[in-house]
Protein backbone atom coordinates (compact mmCIF):
# COMPACT_ATOMS: atom_id res chain seq x y z
CA UNK A 1 0.00 0.00 0.00
CA UNK A 2 1.07 3.08 -0.78
CA UNK A 3 1.82 6.15 1.14
CA UNK A 4 -0.81 8.15 -0.38
CA UNK A 5 -3.17 5.28 -0.40
CA UNK A 6 -2.49 5.14 3.07
CA UNK A 7 -3.20 8.64 3.89
CA UNK A 8 -6.37 8.58 1.77
CA UNK A 9 -7.92 5.66 4.02
CA UNK A 10 -6.63 8.05 7.19
CA UNK A 11 -8.35 11.20 6.06
CA UNK A 12 -11.17 9.13 5.15
CA UNK A 13 -11.76 7.04 8.26
CA UNK A 14 -11.26 10.71 10.30
CA UNK A 15 -14.13 12.38 8.07
CA UNK A 16 -16.55 9.24 8.96
CA UNK A 17 -15.21 9.06 12.38
CA UNK A 18 -15.91 13.26 12.85
CA UNK A 19 -19.54 12.47 10.93
CA UNK A 20 -20.60 9.53 13.40
CA UNK A 21 -19.42 12.00 16.43
CA UNK A 22 -21.54 14.61 15.23
CA UNK A 23 -24.36 12.31 14.23
CA UNK A 24 -24.61 11.11 17.90
CA UNK A 25 -24.28 14.28 19.48
CA UNK A 26 -26.22 17.13 17.82
CA UNK A 27 -29.66 16.53 18.03
CA UNK A 28 -32.32 18.92 17.00
CA UNK A 29 -35.32 19.50 19.60
CA UNK A 30 -38.64 21.06 18.22
CA UNK A 31 -41.11 22.82 20.53
CA UNK A 32 -44.95 23.14 19.35
CA UNK A 33 -46.75 25.97 20.74
CA UNK A 34 -49.70 28.16 20.43
CA UNK A 35 -47.67 31.74 21.70
CA UNK A 36 -46.68 32.84 18.32
CA UNK A 37 -45.81 35.70 20.52
CA UNK A 38 -42.94 34.66 22.37
CA UNK A 39 -41.30 33.77 19.24
CA UNK A 40 -38.41 36.09 20.10
CA UNK A 41 -37.83 35.36 23.59
CA UNK A 42 -37.57 31.93 23.07
CA UNK A 43 -35.06 32.89 20.40
CA UNK A 44 -33.23 35.43 22.47
CA UNK A 45 -32.87 34.19 25.85
CA UNK A 46 -34.66 30.93 26.61
CA UNK A 47 -32.91 28.76 23.98
CA UNK A 48 -29.39 30.44 24.19
CA UNK A 49 -29.47 29.90 27.79
CA UNK A 50 -30.31 26.18 27.52
CA UNK A 51 -27.95 25.80 24.78
CA UNK A 52 -24.82 26.87 26.44
CA UNK A 53 -24.98 24.29 29.18
CA UNK A 54 -25.75 21.65 26.78
CA UNK A 55 -23.79 21.47 23.51
CA UNK A 56 -24.65 18.88 20.98
CA UNK A 57 -28.91 19.56 21.54
CA UNK A 58 -30.24 22.78 19.58
CA UNK A 59 -33.68 23.91 20.27
CA UNK A 60 -36.15 25.41 17.44
CA UNK A 61 -39.31 27.08 18.33
CA UNK A 62 -42.00 26.61 16.27
CA UNK A 63 -45.51 27.96 16.77
CA UNK A 64 -48.58 27.98 15.44
CA UNK A 65 -51.81 30.59 15.07
CA UNK A 66 -53.22 30.00 18.53
CA UNK A 67 -56.50 30.01 17.28
CA UNK A 68 -55.21 27.00 14.47
CA UNK A 69 -53.21 25.09 17.47
CA UNK A 70 -55.22 22.72 18.60
CA UNK A 71 -56.12 21.15 15.47
CA UNK A 72 -52.76 21.52 13.73
CA UNK A 73 -50.90 19.27 16.68
CA UNK A 74 -53.98 16.97 16.46
CA UNK A 75 -53.32 16.42 12.73
CA UNK A 76 -49.17 16.38 13.73
CA UNK A 77 -49.87 13.86 16.20
CA UNK A 78 -52.06 11.74 14.48
CA UNK A 79 -49.44 11.90 11.39
CA UNK A 80 -46.40 11.68 13.28
CA UNK A 81 -44.82 14.25 12.45
CA UNK A 82 -45.26 16.56 15.43
CA UNK A 83 -41.89 18.28 17.33
CA UNK A 84 -40.40 16.52 20.17
CA UNK A 85 -42.21 18.95 22.61
CA UNK A 86 -45.49 19.81 22.79
CA UNK A 87 -46.67 23.10 24.93
CA UNK A 88 -49.52 21.99 27.51
CA UNK A 89 -53.10 23.90 27.03
CA UNK A 90 -54.28 23.83 31.36
CA UNK A 91 -56.84 20.57 31.34
CA UNK A 92 -59.02 18.66 29.67
CA UNK A 93 -57.53 19.39 26.31
CA UNK A 94 -54.04 17.89 26.96
CA UNK A 95 -55.45 15.11 29.24
CA UNK A 96 -57.06 14.01 25.98
CA UNK A 97 -53.77 14.38 24.11
CA UNK A 98 -52.72 11.83 26.97
CA UNK A 99 -54.72 9.13 27.12
CA UNK A 100 -54.66 8.84 23.56
CA UNK A 101 -50.95 7.97 23.92
CA UNK A 102 -49.41 11.22 22.15
CA UNK A 103 -47.72 12.46 25.84
CA UNK A 104 -45.41 10.76 27.76
CA UNK A 105 -45.56 10.06 31.68
CA UNK A 106 -43.15 12.86 33.33
CA UNK A 107 -43.90 11.77 36.78
CA UNK A 108 -40.17 10.74 37.42
CA UNK A 109 -38.39 13.32 35.59
CA UNK A 110 -35.78 15.22 37.14
CA UNK A 111 -36.97 18.27 38.56
CA UNK A 112 -41.23 17.50 39.03
CA UNK A 113 -39.92 17.99 42.37
CA UNK A 114 -39.92 21.30 42.25
CA UNK A 115 -43.72 21.98 41.30
CA UNK A 116 -46.52 21.69 44.29
CA UNK A 117 -49.72 19.64 43.63
CA UNK A 118 -52.07 22.53 42.51
CA UNK A 119 -49.06 23.42 40.38
CA UNK A 120 -49.50 20.25 38.71
CA UNK A 121 -53.12 20.11 38.75
CA UNK A 122 -53.83 20.86 35.01
CA UNK A 123 -51.18 18.31 33.90
CA UNK A 124 -52.17 15.40 35.80
CA UNK A 125 -54.72 12.68 34.99
CA UNK A 126 -57.62 12.51 37.56
CA UNK A 127 -56.83 10.09 39.78
CA UNK A 128 -53.34 11.90 40.65
CA UNK A 129 -51.11 9.27 39.90
CA UNK A 130 -49.47 10.40 36.86
CA UNK A 131 -48.38 13.72 35.61
CA UNK A 132 -47.87 14.33 32.19
CA UNK A 133 -46.55 17.79 30.69
CA UNK A 134 -43.88 20.09 33.20
CA UNK A 135 -46.22 23.05 34.63
CA UNK A 136 -44.42 26.91 33.09
CA UNK A 137 -46.66 29.39 34.25
CA UNK A 138 -50.01 30.75 35.84
CA UNK A 139 -52.04 33.89 35.69
CA UNK A 140 -53.27 35.32 39.12
CA UNK A 141 -56.72 37.16 39.69
CA UNK A 142 -56.56 40.39 41.81
CA UNK A 143 -57.41 44.31 41.11
CA UNK A 144 -55.17 46.61 39.70
CA UNK A 145 -55.85 50.62 40.50
CA UNK A 146 -54.55 53.75 39.84
CA UNK A 147 -52.47 55.05 42.04
CA UNK A 148 -52.60 58.16 41.34
CA UNK A 149 -56.22 58.42 41.62
CA UNK A 150 -55.79 56.47 44.95
CA UNK A 151 -53.19 59.37 46.09
CA UNK A 152 -55.72 62.44 44.89
CA UNK A 153 -58.65 61.03 46.77
CA UNK A 154 -56.38 59.99 49.99
CA UNK A 155 -57.42 56.54 49.49
CA UNK A 156 -55.91 53.51 50.80
CA UNK A 157 -55.80 50.26 49.76
CA UNK A 158 -58.99 48.31 50.34
CA UNK A 159 -57.74 44.71 52.97
CA UNK A 160 -61.53 43.77 54.07
CA UNK A 161 -64.72 43.55 52.05
CA UNK A 162 -66.06 46.23 54.28
CA UNK A 163 -62.97 48.61 53.26
CA UNK A 164 -63.43 47.33 49.62
CA UNK A 165 -66.60 48.72 49.55
CA UNK A 166 -66.07 51.81 50.97
CA UNK A 167 -63.19 52.82 48.92
CA UNK A 168 -65.71 52.06 45.74
CA UNK A 169 -68.21 54.60 47.94
CA UNK A 170 -65.88 57.28 48.07
CA UNK A 171 -64.91 56.47 44.69
CA UNK A 172 -68.32 57.21 43.45
CA UNK A 173 -68.82 60.49 45.77
CA UNK A 174 -66.09 62.20 43.91
CA UNK A 175 -67.39 61.39 40.60
CA UNK A 176 -64.22 62.01 38.72
CA UNK A 177 -63.59 58.60 38.34
CA UNK A 178 -65.89 55.27 37.14
CA UNK A 179 -65.30 53.50 40.51
CA UNK A 180 -64.46 49.71 38.34
CA UNK A 181 -63.61 49.16 35.31
CA UNK A 182 -66.26 46.08 34.02
CA UNK A 183 -68.56 45.36 31.71
CA UNK A 184 -70.76 42.57 31.45
CA UNK A 185 -71.51 42.04 27.34
CA UNK A 186 -68.74 39.39 26.99
CA UNK A 187 -69.69 37.34 29.86
CA UNK A 188 -66.56 35.37 30.55
CA UNK A 189 -65.37 38.72 32.55
CA UNK A 190 -68.07 38.77 35.03
CA UNK A 191 -67.05 35.15 35.82
CA UNK A 192 -62.64 35.03 35.25
CA UNK A 193 -62.04 38.56 36.92
CA UNK A 194 -65.75 38.33 38.94
CA UNK A 195 -67.00 35.60 40.68
CA UNK A 196 -62.98 33.37 40.24
CA UNK A 197 -61.65 36.24 41.53
CA UNK A 198 -63.30 36.71 44.72
CA UNK A 199 -64.72 33.57 45.32
CA UNK A 200 -61.50 31.77 46.66
CA UNK A 201 -61.63 33.71 49.77
CA UNK A 202 -65.20 32.43 50.65
CA UNK A 203 -64.89 28.88 49.48
CA UNK A 204 -61.41 28.50 50.92
CA UNK A 205 -59.60 27.85 47.72
CA UNK A 206 -58.36 24.13 47.10
CA UNK A 207 -60.79 23.40 49.87
CA UNK A 208 -63.49 24.18 48.78
CA UNK A 209 -62.74 23.14 44.94
CA UNK A 210 -62.17 19.78 46.22
CA UNK A 211 -65.18 19.18 48.02
CA UNK A 212 -67.28 20.16 44.97
CA UNK A 213 -65.18 17.52 42.97
CA UNK A 214 -66.15 15.09 45.73
CA UNK A 215 -69.55 15.94 46.00
CA UNK A 216 -69.29 17.29 49.93
CA UNK A 217 -70.46 20.79 48.81
CA UNK A 218 -72.78 22.00 46.38
CA UNK A 219 -73.05 25.53 44.73
CA UNK A 220 -76.47 26.24 46.57
CA UNK A 221 -74.07 26.15 49.86
CA UNK A 222 -73.37 29.60 50.94
CA UNK A 223 -69.39 29.32 50.31
CA UNK A 224 -70.43 29.47 46.88
CA UNK A 225 -73.84 31.61 47.13
CA UNK A 226 -72.10 34.38 49.17
CA UNK A 227 -69.47 35.42 46.33
CA UNK A 228 -72.07 36.29 44.17
CA UNK A 229 -73.71 38.18 46.71
CA UNK A 230 -70.79 40.32 47.05
CA UNK A 231 -70.99 40.39 43.16
CA UNK A 232 -74.49 41.71 42.75
CA UNK A 233 -73.12 44.88 44.77
CA UNK A 234 -70.25 45.36 41.87
CA UNK A 235 -73.71 47.01 39.60
CA UNK A 236 -73.54 50.22 41.65
CA UNK A 237 -69.83 50.80 40.99
CA UNK A 238 -69.42 50.00 36.82
CA UNK A 239 -70.51 53.25 35.37
CA UNK A 240 -73.35 53.91 33.00
CA UNK A 241 -74.18 50.98 30.23
CA UNK A 242 -72.22 48.29 31.92
CA UNK A 243 -74.04 46.15 30.49
CA UNK A 244 -73.32 46.53 26.75
CA UNK A 245 -70.07 47.17 27.98
CA UNK A 246 -66.77 45.07 25.74
CA UNK A 247 -63.82 43.52 27.48
CA UNK A 248 -61.48 46.16 25.39
CA UNK A 249 -64.23 48.65 26.29
CA UNK A 250 -63.12 47.65 29.99
CA UNK A 251 -59.24 47.72 29.12
CA UNK A 252 -59.53 51.45 27.25
CA UNK A 253 -61.59 52.71 30.67
CA UNK A 254 -58.91 51.85 32.58
CA UNK A 255 -55.84 52.61 30.51
CA UNK A 256 -57.14 56.10 30.08
CA UNK A 257 -57.37 57.09 33.35
CA UNK A 258 -61.55 57.07 33.55
CA UNK A 259 -61.57 54.09 35.83
CA UNK A 260 -60.29 53.80 39.39
CA UNK A 261 -60.11 49.86 39.75
CA UNK A 262 -59.58 47.20 36.92
CA UNK A 263 -61.00 43.69 38.48
CA UNK A 264 -57.61 41.85 36.55
CA UNK A 265 -55.90 38.73 35.53
CA UNK A 266 -52.05 39.04 36.16
CA UNK A 267 -51.97 39.03 31.74
CA UNK A 268 -52.72 42.35 31.65
CA UNK A 269 -49.33 43.79 33.09
CA UNK A 270 -47.33 44.03 30.25
CA UNK A 271 -50.06 45.68 28.07
CA UNK A 272 -51.16 48.46 30.60
CA UNK A 273 -47.40 49.10 31.28
CA UNK A 274 -47.41 50.40 27.71
CA UNK A 275 -50.52 52.18 27.69
CA UNK A 276 -51.48 54.02 31.26
CA UNK A 277 -50.15 57.26 31.42
CA UNK A 278 -49.87 56.79 35.31
CA UNK A 279 -48.94 54.61 38.29
CA UNK A 280 -50.66 51.54 39.24
CA UNK A 281 -50.65 49.39 41.91
CA UNK A 282 -52.14 45.80 43.09
CA UNK A 283 -54.60 44.47 45.76
CA UNK A 284 -55.39 40.51 46.11
CA UNK A 285 -58.87 40.17 46.67
CA UNK A 286 -60.02 41.48 49.70
CA UNK A 287 -61.02 39.20 52.49
CA UNK A 288 -64.30 39.36 54.24
CA UNK A 289 -63.12 39.97 57.22
CA UNK A 290 -59.65 41.61 58.72
CA UNK A 291 -57.62 38.16 60.09
CA UNK A 292 -58.41 35.56 57.70
CA UNK A 293 -56.77 33.40 55.51
CA UNK A 294 -56.42 34.84 51.78
CA UNK A 295 -56.80 32.65 48.71
CA UNK A 296 -55.89 33.78 45.85
CA UNK A 297 -56.48 32.48 42.21
CA UNK A 298 -53.40 31.50 40.69
CA UNK A 299 -54.14 29.41 37.18
CA UNK A 300 -52.40 27.11 36.15
CA UNK A 301 -52.37 28.10 31.83
CA UNK A 302 -49.12 26.80 30.12
CA UNK A 303 -47.02 24.03 30.41
CA UNK A 304 -44.76 21.62 28.29
CA UNK A 305 -44.63 17.98 27.87
CA UNK A 306 -43.11 15.49 25.71
CA UNK A 307 -44.22 13.83 22.57
CA UNK A 308 -44.67 9.98 22.82
CA UNK A 309 -43.61 9.19 19.76
CA UNK A 310 -40.11 11.58 19.47
CA UNK A 311 -37.16 10.30 18.27
CA UNK A 312 -35.31 12.18 20.51
CA UNK A 313 -36.44 11.36 24.00
CA UNK A 314 -34.07 11.88 26.30
CA UNK A 315 -32.55 14.73 24.66
CA UNK A 316 -35.98 16.23 25.52
CA UNK A 317 -36.19 15.12 28.34
CA UNK A 318 -33.03 16.82 29.27
CA UNK A 319 -35.00 20.07 28.06
CA UNK A 320 -37.48 19.62 29.64
CA UNK A 321 -35.68 19.02 33.39
CA UNK A 322 -34.27 22.27 32.56
CA UNK A 323 -37.66 23.32 32.14
CA UNK A 324 -38.39 22.65 35.75
CA UNK A 325 -35.28 24.57 36.82
CA UNK A 326 -35.18 27.51 38.79
CA UNK A 327 -32.88 28.67 35.67
CA UNK A 328 -35.52 28.88 33.29
CA UNK A 329 -38.35 30.15 36.08
CA UNK A 330 -36.34 33.42 36.35
CA UNK A 331 -35.69 34.01 32.86
CA UNK A 332 -39.07 32.91 31.68
CA UNK A 333 -41.41 35.05 33.94
CA UNK A 334 -39.31 38.17 34.07
CA UNK A 335 -39.69 38.16 29.93
CA UNK A 336 -43.53 37.64 30.26
CA UNK A 337 -44.34 39.50 33.23
CA UNK A 338 -47.97 39.03 34.47
CA UNK A 339 -47.07 35.15 33.36
CA UNK A 340 -45.53 33.63 36.66
CA UNK A 341 -43.43 30.40 37.38
CA UNK A 342 -45.27 27.77 39.05
CA UNK A 343 -41.97 26.65 40.13
CA UNK A 344 -41.66 26.21 44.23
CA UNK A 345 -38.63 28.27 43.73
CA UNK A 346 -39.54 32.17 44.64
CA UNK A 347 -38.54 34.44 41.39
CA UNK A 348 -38.17 37.89 41.57
CA UNK A 349 -39.88 40.29 39.19
CA UNK A 350 -37.96 42.97 37.95
CA UNK A 351 -41.52 44.40 37.04
CA UNK A 352 -42.71 46.41 40.30
CA UNK A 353 -46.85 45.20 39.15
CA UNK A 354 -45.67 41.58 38.39
CA UNK A 355 -43.61 41.63 41.61
CA UNK A 356 -46.65 42.93 43.50
CA UNK A 357 -48.80 40.31 42.16
CA UNK A 358 -46.18 37.32 42.71
CA UNK A 359 -45.71 38.39 46.64
CA UNK A 360 -48.98 37.65 47.23
CA UNK A 361 -48.27 34.01 47.13
CA UNK A 362 -46.09 33.87 49.77
CA UNK A 363 -49.23 35.19 52.58
CA UNK A 364 -52.04 33.39 50.85
CA UNK A 365 -53.28 30.32 49.53
CA UNK A 366 -53.45 29.51 45.74
CA UNK A 367 -56.10 27.87 44.26
CA UNK A 368 -57.34 27.50 40.90
CA UNK A 369 -60.50 28.23 39.13
CA UNK A 370 -63.23 26.02 40.32
CA UNK A 371 -64.16 24.98 36.60
CA UNK A 372 -61.60 24.11 35.20
CA UNK A 373 -60.99 20.36 36.44
CA UNK A 374 -63.60 17.89 35.54
CA UNK A 375 -66.47 20.24 35.89
CA UNK A 376 -66.61 21.36 32.84
CA UNK A 377 -66.47 18.31 30.93
CA UNK A 378 -70.24 18.14 30.37
CA UNK A 379 -73.11 19.50 29.28
CA UNK A 380 -74.43 21.84 30.21
CA UNK A 381 -70.89 22.88 30.59
CA UNK A 382 -70.21 24.68 34.04
CA UNK A 383 -67.51 27.27 32.80
CA UNK A 384 -69.93 28.68 30.21
CA UNK A 385 -73.04 28.65 32.44
CA UNK A 386 -70.51 30.38 35.43
CA UNK A 387 -70.33 33.32 32.48
CA UNK A 388 -74.06 33.54 31.95
CA UNK A 389 -75.12 34.06 35.84
CA UNK A 390 -72.14 35.93 37.18
CA UNK A 391 -73.37 38.45 34.49
CA UNK A 392 -76.51 38.08 35.24
CA UNK A 393 -76.11 38.43 39.15
CA UNK A 394 -74.70 41.40 38.16
CA UNK A 395 -77.09 42.86 36.10
CA UNK A 396 -79.55 41.98 38.32
CA UNK A 397 -81.56 39.84 36.25
CA UNK A 398 -81.34 36.67 38.85
CA UNK A 399 -80.40 36.71 42.15
CA UNK A 400 -77.69 34.95 43.52
CA UNK A 401 -79.78 32.58 44.89
CA UNK A 402 -81.46 31.59 41.82
CA UNK A 403 -78.16 31.82 39.98
CA UNK A 404 -76.37 29.03 42.30
CA UNK A 405 -79.30 26.90 41.42
CA UNK A 406 -79.48 26.85 38.06
CA UNK A 407 -75.97 26.42 38.18
CA UNK A 408 -76.14 23.19 40.52
CA UNK A 409 -78.69 21.91 38.58
CA UNK A 410 -77.15 21.89 35.70
CA UNK A 411 -73.93 19.74 37.04
CA UNK A 412 -76.41 17.42 38.99
CA UNK A 413 -77.50 16.84 35.36
CA UNK A 414 -74.41 14.71 34.33
CA UNK A 415 -71.75 15.04 37.35
CA UNK A 416 -70.85 12.52 39.18
CA UNK A 417 -68.73 12.97 42.38
CA UNK A 418 -65.24 12.28 42.21
CA UNK A 419 -64.76 9.32 44.47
Amino acid sequence: MTRTTMKGLLLASSILGSAGLAHAQDVTLTIESWRNDDLAIWQEKLIPAFEAKNPGIKVVFSPSAPTEYNAALNAKLDAGSAGDLITCRPFDASLELYNKKHLADLTGLPGMENFSDVAKAAWTTDDGKTTFCVPMASVIHGFIYNKDAFDQLGLSVPTTEEEFFAVLDKIKVDGNYIPMAMGTKDLWEAATMGYQNIGPNYWKGEEGRLALLKGEQKLTDEPWVEPLRVLAKWKDYLGDGFEAQTYPDSQNLFTLGRAAIYPAGSWEISGFNTQAQFKMGAFPPPVKKAGDTCYISDHNDIGIGLNAKSANADAAKTFLSWVASPEFADIYANALPGFFSLNSTPVKMTDPLAQEFVSWREKCKPTIRSTYQILSRGTPNLENETWVESANVINGTDTPEEAAKKLQDGLDSWFKPVK
